[in-house]
């Protein structure tokens, strides 16, 4: 078993991810957290998709995607805070200081692929790729769940402990909440 995790270049590999079974459907394909609210209404069906075609073929790649023995098996969403229109401007979600933070905000792996590792490779990989272009520090947004299940439309977020073992640790409390239970906001410091 082969798992590799590399910045979401290819637009095919998006597709893959997130294409919806009606292609004039207008589905998240992960911009939600990316665009403001009035850009994230305005674009509708196939425009989605055009959208993030345009983000795939920028110099900075708008997240990572995870293969596994050579299929698309997963997407993490990451990038500078400043690009993240809603982090960057969140009432509920706090900034705690000037840094210049990548956020992590979406996880996914697809049916099939779930529990064979694909998580926690999609968060190192994440994590290696800001600190390959200059992140200083990674930041997350998870549910603090207590080991309580998390309802699969809103486990996107990830978990307290999922990000627990990849290093991060506590460093605020915020106003969001996802799936009923409050979201924290934990860090990792690069080196």
């Amino acid at each position: 078993m082969t798992l590799e995790v590399a910045p979401a270049h290819d637009f095919d590999d998006m597709a893959t991810m997130f294409t919806p079974r009606k292609p004039e459907s207008s589905v998240c394909w992960c911009l939600s957290w990316r665009l403001s609210s009035n850009e994230n209404r305005a674009l509708a069906g196939t425009a989605r998709a055009d959208k993030v075609h345009e983000l795939c073929s920028r110099d900075l790649a708008p997240g990572v995607l995870a293969h596994l023995d050579g299929e698309v098996a997963g997407w993490a969403g990451i990038a500078p805070r400043s690009e993240l229109h809603p982090f960057a401007n969140s009432r509920n979600i706090p900034h705690l200081d000037d840094l210049p933070v990548w956020s992590l905000w979406c996880i996914r792996v697809r049916p099939g692929f779930r529990r064979q590792g694909v998580t926690p490779a999609l968060i190192e990989g994440a994590v290696a790729y800001a600190r390959a272009s200059g992140a200083p520090c990674v930041e997350s947004y998870p549910v603090d769940n207590g080991g309580q299940r998390v309802d699969l439309t809103m486990a996107y977020v990830g978990t307290r402990s999922m990000f627990e073992r990849a290093g991060f640790i506590k460093a605020a409390e915020t106003d969001s909440v996802a799936g009923g239970f409050p979201r924290i906001l934990m860090r990792r410091m690069l080196d």
